[in-house]
């Protein structure tokens, strides 16, 4: 039986048309080499087999070029944008993206560890606002792979966070309904241990001190992000008889529960009611009346993650331990001035 060589980085660079310098940096840094240079190494790797060689020493050197993403649900709103800007970064250096769908499971997050410790993935972008579970106990802390906190940080500050400025756009949120002459606003998502729920009270807080208004605590009201806190928190409104005329929500799946208690009971929004979101996910622009919300630069917080996650892999520093994006007032329908006929 006759045995076909191996192919080497030599036959890809004859076939290529270019250095074997070159070849090396379209396999590693694909983003530092043009893109017809690319197509070429890529299509003479695809004739020579070396993508085979290229795994195998990816594998001694103890590298996979994968990233593990958890996050306790995939199905939320905010996720599918940010993960576009997370894999179009990890593509651009050769990197790609393991996901893992926790489903706030402590056994499933550990599960999905096994990827790190049988080095399948080379660091970890997470989503779930904790350590993973089964590491950092016992000394565990020198196991953690490199990782950044997306959207929700971690109890650790030595994990770098990539977000959006929560406190901020709440305190700009809270800014327009007062401008439209709206004094008594509600808040509804108040929560004792999620961060992102806790800087938006903040910033409603700070908004409403800026205009010299008192905050009333019976208008702040729980909220866990759900569309039926939000329509439960309504309700609970209108048992205590303590109505305000515009709500601030910590989401907007809270703002659509809101309007849906709002609607079932006949009132006419904006006139009656003003409403108003955070995140301008997908329905925000199709329910009645179109909300008013907050937008987050999904993308952006993406790529930014990612590239601060391949800088770690690289041995780089981060710059800051933190990144805070800018959120977009986007105004509809949802929102009026008060006493407006």
């Amino acid at each position: 039986m006759q045995h076909q060589k191996l192919a080497t980085i030599e036959d890809v660079a004859a076939i290529a048309g270019v250095s074997i310098a070159t070849v090396s940096r379209a396999i590693n840094e694909p983003s530092k080499v043009a893109d017809e240079t690319r197509r070429r190494v890529t299509e003479a790797v695809a004739r020579t087999g070396y993508t085979t060689n290229a795994m195998a020493r990816s594998l001694r050197m103890r590298r996979s070029n994968m990233i593990l993403i958890l996050a306790p649900d995939v199905g939320d709103p905010n996720f599918s944008n940010i993960l576009v800007g997370l894999e179009t970064e990890a593509s651009k250096r050769g990197y790609g993206v393991l996901i893992g769908n926790t489903q706030n499971d402590p056994a499933r997050e550990t599960d999905y560890l096994r990827f790190i410790s049988s080095n399948q993935a080379d660091g970890l972008i997470l989503f779930t606002g904790h350590l993973p579970y089964g590491f950092g106990n016992e000394g565990g802390e020198s196991r953690l792979p490199p990782m950044v906190a997306v959207n929700e940080p971690v109890p650790d500050d030595e994990v770098p966070f990539v977000g959006v400025d929560n406190f901020e756009g709440a305190r700009i949120a809270c800014e327009h309904l007062i401008s439209q002459g709206h004094r008594r606003i509600a808040f509804i998502g108040h929560s004792t241990s999620k961060a992102v729920n806790i800087l938006r009270e903040q910033g409603y807080r700070a908004g409403l001190a800026g205009a010299g208004i008192p905050v009333d605590p019976r208008l702040i009201l729980d909220g866990d992000g759900s569309t039926e806190s939000g329509r439960a928190a309504t309700e609970q409104m209108f048992v205590r008889d303590v109505l305000p005329t515009a709500f601030l929500c910590v989401n907007d799946a809270t703002a659509l529960g809101v309007i849906i208690s709002l609607n079932a009971r006949k009132y006419d929004l904006p006139r009656q009611f003003s409403v108003m979101g955070f995140d301008d996910i997908s329905f925000a622009s199709f329910v009645t009346p179109a909300l008013t919300t907050m937008k987050q630069p999904r993308l952006r917080i993406g790529e930014e993650a990612m590239n601060l996650l391949l800088a770690l892999l690289s041995g780089k520093p981060p710059a800051k331990k933190e990144v805070l994006l800018r959120s977009e007032l986007i105004v509809r329908n949802s929102v009026s001035r008060v006493g407006r006929d």
